[in-house]
């Protein structure tokens, strides 16, 4: 929760900032992103207030609005959250050992950080229908065939 709400925060001022420069986004330790903070996750009784805090944290409108500026540079898994924010990239790139995979559905839930817009605009909506169905992992050459990743990078 701590680095979502950073991430928010960092790009809700480089989007009024009033630069053009481009923007890399990558990952620190073995992975790009691992999604969400699972000890968050239902721990708001009112759907309401639950769904004001989850708007207010979303870091997606940000990587939409600054797409045309952000380069992601996936290493490692880009599970959940990590997956659908990378999709509004302007440009994904990815290294050999990296995957992706949207794992909400074993959960009981669906992709909540803008995977339902992001991965459709990439994958189409068949191919992203199997992701966000099926859970499975999808590794980096498959991604870039897909479109879900541009280029692999070293």
């Amino acid at each position: 929760a701590t680095m979502r709400d950073a991430l928010v925060e960092a790009l809700r001022g480089l989007a009024s900032d009033g630069d053009d420069r481009p923007i890399l986004v990558t990952g620190a330790g073995g992975a790009f992103c691992t999604g969400g903070d699972l000890a968050e996750f239902g721990t708001i009784d009112n759907p309401a207030t639950a769904h004001l805090i989850r708007s207010a944290a979303n870091a997606a409108p940000w990587f939409d609005r600054l797409a045309d500026r952000i380069t992601v540079r996936v290493h490692g898994a880009a599970v959940g959250a990590g997956a659908e924010l990378a999709a509004f990239a302007g440009r994904v790139e990815a290294t050999a050992d990296a995957w992706f995979s949207l794992p909400e559905v074993g959960m009981g839930l669906i992709p909540g950080a803008g995977g339902t817009v992001s991965i459709p605009r990439r994958v189409g909506r068949q191919r992203a229908a199997r992701m966000c169905l099926t859970g499975e992992r999808l590794d980096a050459p498959t991604a870039v065939a897909w479109g879900l990743v541009d280029e692999l990078v070293a």
